[in-house]
């Protein structure tokens, strides 16, 4: 369900990309070389001012609930925020930020 809502969303040119996340993307080293102009061309969310204190808040927030929170997730949960967008994602790591601050999730099933 997942993979259908992101091949809507870039179908219908509405897909856009928490820049942490291309960051995360163009790190796997087995990605082929053919697809990286796929997601270098997607568009990204621009940051805005206080992002990275709102975000360093944001994990503080999710830690102090003993809940994981690694700093990648925390500056794409941010971006979202932001942006009031919704996330999509299979990693279940990011509910920990949708319980605490409600961060809207269209979650397909858990990746690990």
């Amino acid at each position: 369900m997942d993979v259908e809502a992101v091949g809507l969303a870039l179908a219908h040119r509405q897909a856009v990309l928490p820049p942490v996340v291309l960051s995360e993307l163009l790190s796997d080293p087995g990605l082929p070389r053919a697809v990286r102009p796929l997601f270098v061309g997607l568009p990204m969310l621009p940051l805005s001012d206080g992002y990275w204190e709102r975000a360093g808040l944001l994990r503080a927030r999710v830690l102090a609930g003993r809940r994981k929170a690694r700093l990648a997730d925390a500056l794409i949960a941010q971006s979202c925020l932001d942006h009031d967008i919704e996330l999509v994602t299979r990693d279940a790591d990011f509910r920990h930020f949708a319980s605490a601050v409600g961060l809207k999730l269209f979650a397909g099933g858990p990746r690990r």
